[in-house]
């Protein structure tokens, strides 16, 4: 978990550069990896502590998205805060916390 949070804060803060040289690039392609990547952190975050509340799981997700949503834009390396990432990976991660639980639920 502490890995995958590391290279998830490298990933969110490094300096981006669009590229519509790939087939799979589209307008809006970072925003499905916001939420992706909210996803997959939710789902670690309960795998890795089942037994937290909700309202805790969602707070520190989200407090998280907007730090690092601040320091994009205070870092001046090229990224900008954008709304809509947040929303983005609050959605993410109710997509991760609700994997989680359906999984549970299914196979325990």
């Amino acid at each position: 978990m502490p890995i995958y949070w590391a290279f998830l804060t490298y990933m969110l803060l490094k300096p981006g550069q669009e590229n519509q040289e790939y087939w799979f690039m589209f307008d809006g392609i970072d925003k499905v990896l916001h939420l992706s990547i909210f996803a997959m952190l939710g789902f670690c975050f309960m795998a890795t502590f089942p037994k937290i509340k909700f309202y805790y799981f969602f707070q520190i997700i989200l407090i998280y998205g907007f730090l690092t949503e601040i320091l994009q834009e205070e870092m001046g390396l090229g990224r900008s805060m954008e709304t809509l990432d947040v929303v983005a990976d609050a959605i993410g991660c109710l997509i991760g916390y609700s994997i989680y639980k359906l999984l549970i639920k299914r196979f325990f």
